[in-house]
């Protein structure tokens, strides 16, 4: 299905959104990488990751940060951020989702953890290169909700040694796959995400 664009409000004005509609009720919100580098909701990974979700029947909402594209307000270091994500997921449950997975990529990822805590209406959170040598993600401890890790065997901003012995703290009983031969921006790569996080969903529903 064609993806149909949507607005909705969060803490300081309006977020743009891209959502592709399921056959159920369960829901996805995907966030992007690092706003300061380029980073927006038409990132090739973020794309890959709704393929994904959509061939399982999820309805999917990827949006644009503050401050990207026609996302008002401005760059907020991650805490605005937030707010924008916690927007994201009510809109999918004041539609009706009563099962809604939250994923993000690089920057995405640690945004998301960063609130996890607070959202109750999300069941599982999948993370895509988080960038654990790049940004503090010591904030984070026991979160059951950490169910599967993607990493790039090659990849130095999100290194699968590290993210390997960080993920015994975030939740032991979470898994990590990492993608031979790929570095943190995927090139090429990217069916592999879609196959790993198609399995997930198989395995979990």
């Amino acid at each position: 299905m064609k993806a149909m664009p949507v607005v909705f409000r969060s803490e300081y004005g309006n977020i743009e959104g891209l959502m592709v509609e399921g056959q159920a009720t369960k829901g996805v919100v995907v966030t992007h990488p690092h706003p300061l580098y380029g980073g927006s909701m038409e990132n090739n990974v973020v794309e890959a990751v709704v393929r994904a979700y959509g061939e399982k029947g999820y309805t999917t909402l990827r949006f644009n940060f503050r401050g990207v594209g026609r996302s008002e307000g401005r760059y907020d270091n991650g805490r605005g951020e937030q707010e924008d994500v916690r927007a994201a997921v009510a809109h999918l449950t004041q539609l009706g989702m009563t099962s809604i997975d939250l994923t993000g990529y690089s920057f995405g990822a640690w945004v998301n953890a960063k609130c996890i805590d607070s959202l109750r209406d999300v069941r599982r959170m999948v993370m895509v290169s988080p960038p654990v040598n790049f940004l503090d993600f010591s904030f984070l401890k026991s979160c059951p909700k950490i169910r599967l890790v993607i990493a790039g065997s090659e990849d130095d901003i999100a290194p699968p040694a590290m993210i390997e012995k960080i993920l015994l703290v975030w939740n032991p009983e979470s898994e990590l796959k990492a993608i031979n031969g790929a570095d943190h921006f995927y090139w090429g790569k990217t069916g592999e995400i879609e196959a790993i996080i198609g399995d997930l969903i198989e395995l979990e529903g």
